[in-house]
């Protein structure tokens, strides 16, 4: 991770420091504010797929029911995200925020008496309130990132955000694998379930404080832009049905996401069952490497960026992830789970690269066409529960054809699909 120096440069070379309505301001500091919600939830993601596995010990629920987890998480993303949007474009991107903020710790507080009952169902309704302030946090977030600044910036602004985000997954499995996996954490706090409502109270608590600064902070509207000019308030709203490249976009991305939730969701699996001897404790922290070349990717992809197109990039990294996955589903010993470690590395980039290709050049649509894109998360519910029937039935390295498949759209939409052209 850059120490702060290297952040603030960083975040400087892709915010446009001024323009007509910040009264000449930077716009570094908002740009700041609008990352840091990426750590949020990225420590929430992170959290959630070591959940999974604790639950399946605990609560004694199978690999299939425990990707109730995920579908609620990502249910709530494709139920949501519309109402997200309606609401940003209403009220503007601060309160969106705010908003997203608020109901995140409501779900973070849920997880409380869920705990105290220990009850899988009210695990997953909890999971759902929490993914609901999620999605309003990050359908205005990932806006404002792409348009606090340059349009020809916008990629590089979103991948930069998205590292941060990155960072928070990768803190996930390493609280997990030392709460949630601890027989000492454990027996000191009196019970399975104990660990899981600590954590969350200690998250609810940090989001509220987040929320308030958030509330008086100083975070301008930013009016939408095409091709490099601010939209005229009398020119129409493009239809987004006639831009290909946004419509790819959106089940590009539906698929991705869905190949991404079912990787993190059974990496833990994968490990114990092709690595023999291997704790469930272990594995988490082997994830959390992984986890790791996530950040890395997202960080070392954003510099790439100023030599190589996105479109290729997204490319060659599906194309690889398509390989790794095959091996995966292998099943050789060892191999299949280190396999997936560098498919972490290049899932980094892909949903930010992803996004912007789909939403740039789209003017006054913009905004809707954020909040479709977001709700293209919900593909996190497409693959979690086949992968988890296929792995109880045939083994987990068999059901890696599924994302394998979902990567093979991506390296698709880098090569052709999100070339702008009209329908």
């Amino acid at each position: 991770m850059p120490d702060q120096r290297g952040q603030n440069v960083a975040i400087e070379s892709v915010a446009m420091k001024s323009d007509a309505k910040t009264g000449g301001r930077s716009l570094r500091g908002p740009l700041k504010l609008a990352i840091s919600c990426f750590l949020i939830w990225g420590l929430a993601y992170g959290l959630l797929d070591v959940l999974n596995k604790h639950f399946q010990e605990t609560l004694h629920v199978s690999k299939a029911q425990s990707s109730w987890l995920q579908i609620a998480y990502f249910g709530a993303y494709l139920l949501m995200s519309v109402p997200a949007g309606l609401w940003m474009q209403a009220r503007g991107y601060k309160v969106g925020l705010v908003t997203g903020l608020i109901v995140t710790a409501a779900g973070a507080f849920l997880f409380v008496p869920s705990a105290q009952a220990a009850s899988f169902s009210f695990f997953v309704g909890s999971m759902f309130v929490l993914a609901t302030g999620l999605c309003f946090l990050e359908t205005s977030a990932d806006t404002y990132v792409s348009v606090l600044g340059k349009p020809e910036d916008a990629p590089k602004r979103l991948n930069l955000a998205q590292s941060f985000n990155a960072l928070g997954v990768f803190f996930g499995p390493i609280i997990g694998g030392s709460l949630f996996f601890n027989p000492a954490v454990t027996k000191a706090l009196g019970g399975a379930q104990q660990s899981v409502e600590l954590t969350y109270l200690v998250i609810g608590v940090a989001v509220i404080l987040f929320a308030l600064f958030m509330a008086r902070a100083w975070l301008p509207e930013i009016k939408d832009t095409d091709h490099g000019h601010v939209v005229s308030d009398n020119e129409p709203p493009k239809k987004l049905l006639k831009q290909p490249h946004f419509v790819w976009g959106v089940i590009t991305q539906f698929f991705y996401i869905g190949a991404q939730v079912g990787t993190y969701a059974f990496f833990l699996n994968q490990a114990t069952e092709t690595w023999h001897g291997l704790t469930t404790q272990a594995a988490a922290f082997l994830m959390s490497t992984g986890v790791l070349g996530y950040l890395v990717g997202r960080f070392a992809t954003t510099a790439m960026l100023y030599k190589f197109s996105a479109r290729s990039i997204l490319t060659v990294y599906g194309l690889a992830n398509v390989v790794l996955c095959l091996i995966a589903s292998a099943g050789i010993e060892k191999v299949s789970t280190l396999a997936l470690l560098p498919v972490f590395f290049f899932m980094g980039t892909m949903f930010a690269t992803i996004f912007t290709l789909g939403i740039r050049n789209l003017g006054k649509s913009t905004k809707r066409a954020s909040s479709l894109m977001v709700m293209a998360i919900g593909g996190g519910v497409i693959f979690p529960y086949p992968m988890g029937y296929i792995g109880d039935h045939y083994g987990m390295p068999m059901a890696f054809l599924l994302p394998a498949a979902g990567f093979a759209l991506v390296a698709w939409y880098g090569w052709m699909g999100s070339r702008e052209r009209t329908a």
